[in-house]
């Protein structure tokens, strides 16, 4: 009867355990997957689409942020789009006597708070077309619908559109955009 017990009690066990890893939404970012138990950081540096978003974080000295508690949104551009940027942007941004223009650029792409599509969809409705987002840099972002596709305006009135959605992490969720969002 003992043997029984233990042999229920580690059927439940491994049940419960399946049943977790199988709740665990993997989506494929940069050819490699998004674990949702690990966070943006852990994440990011596996995605072949973010390296210069990952090598800019570092310059910036954000990684400790980024691996912290959050919640966090993170609008992630992809390497195309800071491929985009007047030649020489990047390699001038990442300078360690440019930190605080580049910290400031980056954290212009951070929300606090977990915004997933939904999320993000209620807000729009709310705001009749158009949510206006507070970004951790203290700047503005707003999010609106073009037909089924998310898009992110800028201070500039640059454009964003959000191309894969809802990578959930441990501390937020990633949006992916194909455009750099430029604070004023």
């Amino acid at each position: 009867m003992k043997l029984v017990k233990h042999a229920a009690l580690l059927f439940a066990i491994a049940m419960s355990t399946t049943a977790a890893f199988a709740q665990e939404k993997i989506v494929q970012v940069g050819g490699a997957p998004m674990y949702p138990s690990k966070n943006i950081v852990e994440n990011a540096i596996n995605s072949k689409d973010h390296t210069t978003l990952v090598a800019a974080v570092k310059a910036a000295g954000l990684v400790e942020t980024l691996e912290g508690p959050g919640p966090f949104t993170v609008f992630a551009p992809t390497n195309k789009a800071f491929d985009m940027l007047p030649k020489g942007t990047v390699e001038s941004l990442v300078k360690p006597e440019n930190k605080t223009t580049l910290t400031g650029i980056l954290t212009y792409h951070v929300v606090a708070g977990r915004l997933d599509s939904k999320e993000l969809a209620r807000q729009i409705k709310e705001g009749n077309g158009t949510a206006e987002l507070k970004t951790v840099a203290g700047g503005k972002l707003w999010v609106m619908m073009k037909g089924n596709k998310l898009w992110i305006k800028d201070e500039k009135g640059g454009m964003a559109e959000v191309t894969i959605k809802d990578v959930y992490q441990s501390n937020g969720v990633i949006q992916v955009i194909d455009h750099v969002l430029m604070p004023k």
